[in-house]
């Protein structure tokens, strides 16, 4: 599993976190759908992509020729972990 540290650097871009919200929503997604459903060019999308795969924020499953992306928990869950451990100032 990623450390938090790489999950937050993933997660300060405003771009990837409106690409997982993308995903949230739609369950799972090919780049062209996230293309279309974000304004954003394919190249932008796939780097992007790329960066939360790396950081275990989204998996990746090929069929055929496109690739579908969803969720991946493990990223987030490293997030969350590090974030409860400031929970007694909350």
């Amino acid at each position: 599993m990623n450390d938090a540290g790489v999950v937050l650097d993933a997660l300060g871009e405003v771009n990837r976190r409106r690409l997982l919200q993308l995903l949230h929503e739609q369950r799972e997604s090919t780049v062209s759908g996230l293309v279309a459903a974000s304004g954003m060019r394919q190249p932008q999308v796939s780097k992007h992509l790329k960066v939360l795969h790396e950081a275990s924020l989204v998996s990746v499953r090929a069929d055929g020729r496109h690739r579908h992306y969803r969720l991946d928990g493990r990223g987030l869950q490293s997030a969350h972990d590090w974030f409860a451990s400031f929970e007694d100032v909350w």
